[in-house]
């Protein structure tokens, strides 16, 4: 298929919103033809890396060997199953996944996408308390296929949607590179949490269900709370009666150098977690994890979820190797090396380049904040789309992110198996383009 026919069949067939982005429209990108460990391919044959790892579910790299292995062997067994029965491949990954999970969150589902399982999380919490109001951060981010997910995902205009979900409301974004209260961590003392709180009491319909957030807010820009932050909304939501449930969607499973995202401020423990992305190594498999109290407590009041494919014996193996896979070859350890050398290397490059504002995330999951005045801090939109077009031609894939109309931050996720020549050779590409766009900067101001 060449470049012609791929623009003729997406403009008589595609569906007018699958042909356009925030990025810009499809139209004009490569068209993908093939993929193996960190590399895309497209139909004239150019290479690109891929550090957005697919759409993140290709973190543990495209076509894993193990992986394919897995699969082959369980397509010649068992594809599908119903789930109104139980299968071996979906046994042996309620066990994996128990015997990984921290914190006591010993009890799972298998549902089939992100969104999925975040409908179910927030569904859970609601039947466990009895209660109905769920807050999550204004940058937040957690999917788009109920309106129930797209009510939460604050970082989208909710004025998309024809008709929002009651009884989800937004709390303030710790984000303290643009604190939204003007503030300076540690000396707020998180006010804005505090205030978001006081705020959330006073517009509760009913008795509060939980709260919903990402540990890094990574669709709103790579945001990483403050250290003590999610401490602190723990203790107040237990005072409310009030769930945790962590999105691991994109922090979970190795991306940010340790197993969840989580696990970086100590003594937090999430009462529901949901995993997806990576989880099927690059599968639509997706789970809900939950302690046993709040399973039971949910279950007696009617918690029921489910999908026609959520435990196929094919997806239920894929999960399974792929937690293998993390856990024995040491993803998380190999995220925390990577982000050390790609956070090393901006530090460098912002000593020569003003344009760079913010280095910052984990693991893996890293975000670059582009400025045109770093006092003032404003936003390099229009930079950063040229450091993305320049790269793209050069041969490397990233996302542009960001929260109410930025888009001055390029998100960078380089599969968890990039090696050190993959990250040197992207590195120069990136050297390249914030030089192109920090002497176009300056030339201007001439």
């Amino acid at each position: 298929m060449d470049k012609a026919k791929a623009k003729r069949i997406a403009g008589r067939w595609m569906f007018p919103t699958e042909k356009s982005s925030y990025m810009g429209g499809l139209e004009d990108r490569p068209v993908l033809a093939a993929s193996a460990g960190r590399t895309v391919t497209d139909i004239d044959g150019k290479e690109y890396l891929d550090f957005q790892s697919g759409q993140m579910g290709a973190a543990l790299g495209h076509q894993h060997p193990r992986m394919v292995a897995a699969i082959e062997k369980t397509m010649a067994s068992m594809m599908h199953s119903t789930n109104t029965m139980l299968n071996v491949p979906r046994l042996r990954l309620h066990e994996r996944l128990g015997k990984l999970m921290p914190a006591g969150l010993t009890k799972s589902l298998f549902l089939v996408s992100g969104s999925d399982t975040i409908e179910a999380c927030v569904d859970l919490a609601r039947k466990a308390t009895g209660g109905t109001d769920v807050i999550g951060f204004h940058a937040g981010l957690h999917g788009s296929t109920s309106y129930l997910t797209r009510s939460l995902s604050f970082n989208w205009s909710r004025q998309k949607h024809s008709v929002v979900a009651p009884a989800t409301a937004a709390i303030l974004t710790p984000y303290c590179y643009r604190c939204p209260l003007k503030l300076t961590f540690p000396k707020c003392e998180v006010q804005c949490l505090s205030a978001s709180l006081e705020l959330a009491d006073a517009n509760f319909t009913d008795a509060p269900a939980g709260f919903i957030g990402e540990p890094i807010l990574s669709a709103g820009g790579v945001i990483v709370p403050p250290d003590g932050y999610f401490a602190k909304l723990q203790a107040a939501l237990k005072a409310r009666g009030m769930l945790m449930i962590m999105d691991e969607a994109q922090t979970g499973l190795g991306k940010t150098g340790k197993l969840f995202g989580f696990q970086h401020e100590k003594g937090v423990k999430p009462d529901i977690l949901g995993i997806s992305k990576h989880f099927g190594g690059g599968l639509p498999i997706s789970a809900v994890c939950a302690t046993a109290p709040v399973a039971k407590a949910a279950v007696k009041n009617g918690y029921f979820a489910t999908r026609s494919h959520a435990t196929d014996p094919l997806l239920c193996a894929a999960g399974e190797e792929s937690l293998n896979i993390v856990v024995d070859e040491d993803m998380a350890g190999k995220a925390a090396r990577i982000e050390n050398r790609v956070k090393g290397a901006f530090r460098k490059m912002a000593k020569e380049f003003e344009l760079i504002g913010d280095i910052r995330g984990r693991g893996v999951l890293l975000g670059i904040e582009f400025v045109t005045d770093r006092e003032k801090k404003t936003p390099a939109n229009a930079q950063t789309r040229k450091i993305f077009d320049h790269c793209l031609k050069r041969g490397l894939i990233f996302q542009i992110r960001g929260t109410r109309g930025l888009q001055n931050v390029i998100r960078l996720v380089p599969p968890m198996t990039t090696t050190k020549a993959e990250l040197d050779r992207a590195l120069s590409i990136l050297y390249d383009a914030v030089k192109r766009a920090a002497k176009a900067k300056t030339r201007r101001k001439r």
